[in-house]
């Protein structure tokens, strides 16, 4: 089969990048992904890593994913039926193994997982797999904007319960309930969350089985919002040739320039509106669920945009040749990811949760990355696949691949 080591590379990248934003949620409490101010000294460096991650990586490194998750279903949809494969079986079948890796994901080794939502997203998206280029821009932009505007109703009615406690003849309960709001960022309601991960492995496990079970349901909150739009925009790139040489360099520029210009200017603004505000607690909330959309959607593009251009320059340099492998075991490095992370800051490992000061977090990354680039080209010199990627492929074709070369 033949590889693109231009998607091969851009899921190495995006793998890699989607570690920097979610190595706060594997050492930190939630609520300080939003507020550094919620748990930890909150230091000029820690206050400044936030803002630059917020700028330039939360959600867009996931956007990322989104958009290779359509290129790469709409790449093996396209094969299965050149091969006179029973295409629909191929996909359903990917689905269905892909959401039960994410549940096991999600309730034995880490609580982010993005799974089980994409296996929710991609069988919605095989309705749309033989729409034309522009018709699966428009389908995608109409879901995009739809739903975060009905989104931005419903969390714009937050701000009357500010405006209600702030009020003259406010009463208890108004004050009341604009004082919980507040204290979800307070380190003291925290400290239930950082003693529960610093704990054993059992007892983790049983909190998401008792406590959070519907967890895996919260995240189709982005299915339409982010998730879904972001896959039938990938499926269109691919068949506009975006991955294959298909756009010119002039464009690929406009897009670098307009999505991470334009894009990182309007969120640089808004992070340091939420910043100047002291991270009030209704504004930043607002502001991650709905304010920077656009701008992760614009440099999501930008990004796509960039890291072709540059792959197009170094496609065969032994650094690229790295990440492409690293892309090649997507599925292995993210849940690999996981468990080493998880290994390191959970109490049944190292038991660092809440230790680390934010801006530290970051040499952790490098780590990391160091793991991904050095073990995944070495593995396929001798296999054909990562190691999930092909107990993925072998339960979905309901046999043992061929794994050793």
């Amino acid at each position: 089969m033949k590889r693109h080591i231009s998607m091969d590379a851009m899921r190495g990248f995006a793998v890699m990048g989607i570690l920097v934003m979610n190595i706060l949620a594997f050492a930190l409490p939630e609520n300080a992904i939003v507020n550094p101010k919620a748990w930890g000294t909150a230091n000029a460096a820690d206050l400044w890593a936030w803002a630059l991650s917020t700028i330039f990586v939360d959600g867009k490194m996931r956007g990322l994913f989104s958009l290779l998750f359509g290129v790469s279903m709409m790449l093996i949809i396209e094969r299965a039926e050149a091969k006179g494969e029973n295409a629909k079986k191929v996909h359903f079948a990917r689905m269905f193994w892909l959401l039960i890796f994410g549940l096991l994901h999600y309730f034995f080794i880490w609580w982010g997982d993005i799974l089980f939502l994409y296996a929710i997203g991609g069988c919605v998206a095989w309705m749309f797999r033989h729409q034309s280029v522009k018709s699966l821009f428009k389908i995608g932009a109409g879901i995009f904007v739809t739903s975060n505007m009905l989104l931005a109703i419903i969390m714009g009615s937050i701000f009357f319960v500010k405006i209600a406690a702030e009020a003259p003849r406010a009463s208890k309960a108004e004050v009341s309930e604009y004082a919980q709001l507040q204290r979800e960022f307070d380190e003291e309601y925290n400290i239930e969350e950082v003693t529960l991960y610093q704990g054993s492995y059992s007892e983790i496990v049983q909190h998401k089985m008792t406590d959070e079970t519907f967890g895996p349901l919260n995240s189709l909150l982005y299915l339409f919002t982010e998730t879904l739009p972001l896959m039938l925009f990938g499926m269109a790139l691919m068949k506009s040739g975006f991955f294959t040489g298909g756009w010119s360099i002039e464009k690929l520029r406009k897009y670098v320039y307009w999505g991470i210009g334009a894009g990182g200017i309007l969120s640089a603004i808004l992070a340091m509106i939420i910043w100047q505000s002291g991270f009030e607690v209704i504004l930043a909330l607002n502001a991650y669920v709905i304010w920077f959309a656009p701008m992760k959607m614009m440099m999501t593009f930008g990004y796509a945009a960039c890291l072709m251009l540059f792959i197009h320059q170094y496609a065969h340099g032994a650094f690229m040749e790295r990440v492409a492998a690293a892309g090649r075991m997507t599925f292995s490095n993210y849940i690999g990811t996981s468990i080493l992370m998880t290994s390191i800051f959970y109490g049944y490992g190292g038991a660092l949760f809440g230790e680390v000061p934010r801006a530290m977090l970051y040499f952790f990354v490098l780590g990391g990355w160091a793991v991904m680039l050095l073990w995944s080209k070495p593995w396929l010199l001798s296999f054909h696949y990562g190691p999930l990627e092909w107990l993925w492929r072998s339960l979905s074709r309901g046999a043992f691949q061929p794994m050793k070369k």
